[in-house]
């Protein structure tokens, strides 16, 4: 049976099982707190060192263990780059295209990583969904996250959105495709009712660098650990920051292991920590509607 979601780790969840239509990839095996950073802060290195003050500052409120990487702030360089129709037929549909480019010393390293995932508010819908792509034997990872953020409306709450994703190698120029070759690819996106001959462009013109810092752990008891990220994306064209990111991911077998008593340490240091960081933190966004919405095409997936 699929796993229940963790909407409220403070309160004790509904014991039905929720039923959906079964793939051999619809059970939960991240949870991945984020929130969104205001980008005007993030116009030197030591943004980063900062923002992580603040937090280990809201994990002493919490006895949330902080362990920090030797490396902890090595920068990480990575191109990301959005996909989808001229009138975002995939973003509207909740499906999201994205290629990644790892570099290294100023080079790729690696092929870049493409990326189809389906993300939704609702756990059902979004497990029902199957990304895998058509063809057998490829080698893919499959990562069935719930995103929690911060409410639209103000800081110290939380909302779960649930993103089914499919990760795979692949050449830069094989994204220069159909909406045909991309359905017959990944038969998913046959949801989107995409006209077949148009093809993929990138949204809005529009090329991240990513800067991103893996700043160690976060231990919240239990044995539940979560690797913890500052990130921030920038017009690669000027160099203009767009937003910034805090981030920590943890990752499970099985949903029955995790201890209640620490996802709710978890889900109260999140909250705190949006209040301790008022005056950076962007409410009613993810990274991905802020690059949808830099053009005049208007998105109908409100995220």
């Amino acid at each position: 049976m699929p796993d229940q979601p963790m909407i409220n780790p403070g309160i004790p969840m509904n014991e039905t099982a929720i039923e959906v239509v079964n793939t051999p990839f619809s059970s939960l095996h991240y949870y991945e707190c984020k929130v969104i950073l205001q980008p005007q802060h993030f116009v030197t290195a030591q943004a980063f060192r900062d923002f992580w003050k603040i937090v280990r500052h809201s994990a002493k409120k919490f006895d949330v263990t902080v362990k920090e990487a030797d490396d902890g702030f090595d920068n990480q360089v990575r191109e990301v780059l959005f996909f989808d129709t001229p009138g975002f037929d995939l973003y509207n549909h909740h499906f999201i295209v994205r290629l990644r480019t790892f570099y290294k010393g100023g080079w790729p390293d690696g092929l870049p990583e493409l990326t189809v995932k389906f993300r939704h508010p609702e756990f059902e819908t979004a497990a029902a969904v199957d990304v895998r792509p058509a063809t057998p034997g490829a080698r893919i990872r499959i990562k069935f996250k719930e995103e929690l953020l911060p409410l639209r409306e103000g800081l110290g709450g939380l909302r779960s959105v649930f993103s089914h994703n499919c990760v795979l190698a692949m050449p830069r120029e094989q994204v220069d495709m159909a909406v045909a070759d991309l359905t017959r690819s990944f038969p998913a996106l046959l949801q989107a009712k995409a006209k077949s001959d148009e093809r993929l462009a990138l949204v809005n013109d529009f090329a991240v660098e990513e800067v991103q810092v893996n700043v160690g752990e976060l231990h919240f008891g239990h044995g539940i650990k979560a690797k913890a990220t500052i990130a921030v994306w920038r017009d690669r064209q000027h160099e203009r920051p767009i937003c910034g990111e805090f981030a920590f991911q943890c990752q499970f077998d099985r949903r029955e292991d995790l201890h209640r008593e620490s996802l709710k340490r978890a889900a109260d240091f999140y909250k705190t920590l949006q209040l301790d960081a008022y005056e950076w933190v962007t409410l009613g966004a993810t990274k991905t509607a802020i690059v949808y919405g830099l053009g005049q095409q208007a998105s109908t997936n409100h995220e």
